[in-house]
């Protein structure tokens, strides 16, 4: 009978064991089963950051918070990932929260495509998120200065800012009850479609006006237009001066033989050239109006038959 009790005795506590090891392992996700590796990373601050809380990855779950410990300056916290968690060596890690009450948890960013896989052991970057409470703090000195400020303004200072302003209005009040009457009456002949102003808003004619001139100047658009797409296609007397290569080679071609004329001017050669060139064609055309010169001084004392004897005998 007592070997029976010691063996059920010893059967409940091998269950009991077995039931808080697989509880254990339900709620921290049967981690003691798997196998993975671990990563670390150096942080400024956790925060509120504790054992066994998540590692995601766009907002996955890969892994748990292993150990936190401090070193020198920085607080290293280590990783247990899944492993087929795909962290990359150039993959960062960042301690974020779920809210403002939420539990926090550390998210590592995917990485490059070309980066090699994180291995057991590899240390991450990190980038620091803002402290929660140091945000918090300073909201609240911004709302102390608010608050400050606000106590400021009694009763007197605002007296004595809007006092000037009050004194103004009440010395001009009707100076500004008149401008106020103006305005309105003003208001009114515009809704009314009377003045300049009433009429550029209300009268159709001007409407019409306007309507036709911007037709108009459509139409002269779209004609220039037409006229600039013939003459790049080379249409019209334009098209072809501008597009026609005939021209540019008729041109040319009439320069070249203009440089070859100037060119035999400049040598004397042909007739032109010796016009210009020869100096005893300037000579005989000098002496030729000598003699005419004398001739004409002798036509006042002969007859005219005397006069054309003299003249051809002058010449020959």
């Amino acid at each position: 009978m007592k070997n029976s009790l010691e063996t059920r005795l010893g059967i409940f506590v091998v269950f009991v064991v077995m039931a808080a090891v697989i509880i254990v392992e339900t709620l921290n996700g049967w981690h003691f089963f798997q196998h993975g590796y671990h990563v670390s990373a150096l942080f400024d601050t956790v925060q509120d950051l504790k054992t066994g809380d998540n590692v995601k990855m766009a907002g996955v779950e890969i892994g748990r918070i292993e150990k936190i410990a401090i070193e020198d300056t920085k607080v290293r916290v280590t990783m247990a990932l899944n492993a087929d968690a795909p962290v990359k060596t150039d993959s960062t890690a960042t301690i974020k929260f779920t809210g403002l009450m939420g539990q926090n948890f550390v998210a590592i960013e995917f990485g490059t495509a070309g980066a090699p896989r994180a291995i057991d052991g590899t240390v991450l970057t990190t980038t620091e998120q803002p402290d929660l409470n140091a945000v918090m703090a300073k909201l609240n000195d911004a709302a102390s200065g608010i608050q400050n400020a606000m106590k400021g303004f009694t009763g007197d200072t605002i007296n004595n800012l809007l006092g000037p302003l009050t004194d103004l209005i009440k010395q001009n009040s009707g100076n500004l009850s008149a401008t106020v009457t103006n305005i309105e009456s003003i208001t009114g002949q515009i809704a009314a479609g009377r003045g300049t102003v009433g009429k550029l808003i209300y009268d159709q004619t001007l409407y019409d006006s306007a309507m036709n001139t911007v037709s108009n100047l459509q139409s002269a658009i779209a004609s220039a237009q037409l006229m600039v797409n013939g003459i790049t296609n080379g249409h019209g007397t334009l098209g072809k001066l501008m597009t026609d290569d005939t021209l540019y080679t008729a041109t040319t071609a009439s320069m070249t033989n203009l440089e070859e004329i100037m060119i035999k001017i400049n040598h004397g050669q042909g007739t032109v050239g010796k016009l210009v060139n020869n100096q005893d064609f300037y000579k005989n055309a000098q002496l030729s109006l000598q003699k005419l010169d004398k001739a004409a001084d002798g036509l006042e004392d002969q007859g005219p038959l005397t006069v054309l004897g003299s003249l051809v005998s002058t010449l020959l």
